[in-house]
């Protein structure tokens, strides 16, 4: 099976992004076909809430360290940023067994309506530039 992660609620302020979530699982769980098909077709490894201490804490966007985990997505370290780093090796983990077609992470924001997406920035493969864009377009 090919693989889709998803994740969601790395800044704690925004919390349309667990309702997000929610739907997104039930979804996914429910005995509608279409869901059913892709329960079949693609592994889903899912992280409602990637930062359940600045959740608890009532932070808007930091964790338990006083950092935004966002910003340290590309260096996380395991003891400041430990959601985000075992996430990122389990990413990995799974890519290297497996496709990585989707990954998906929620957020919500404090101006924007409705729904908007961004797609991948490819710098290293200019030929799959245009193939990430599909998908934040077709949606």
């Amino acid at each position: 099976k090919r693989a889709i992660v998803a994740s969601a609620r790395v800044h704690p302020g925004e919390s349309n992004a667990s309702w997000m979530m929610k739907g997104l699982i039930e979804y996914l769980v429910s005995d509608c076909k279409t869901a059913a098909a892709l329960r079949k077709r693609f592994l889903f490894k899912i992280v409602p809430m990637l930062n359940p201490d600045g959740v608890v804490l009532g932070n808007y966007r930091c964790g338990a360290a006083g950092q935004d985990l966002n910003r340290w997505w590309h260096f996380p370290n395991a003891e400041k940023h430990p959601t985000i780093h075992h996430w990122k090796d389990l990413i990995k983990q799974i890519s290297q067994n497996r496709e990585l077609v989707l990954s998906c992470d929620l957020h919500g924001h404090s101006k924007a309506m409705n729904v908007f997406m961004y797609g991948c920035n490819n710098n290293h493969n200019p030929m799959l530039r245009l193939e990430e864009r599909v998908f934040p377009i077709i949606l």
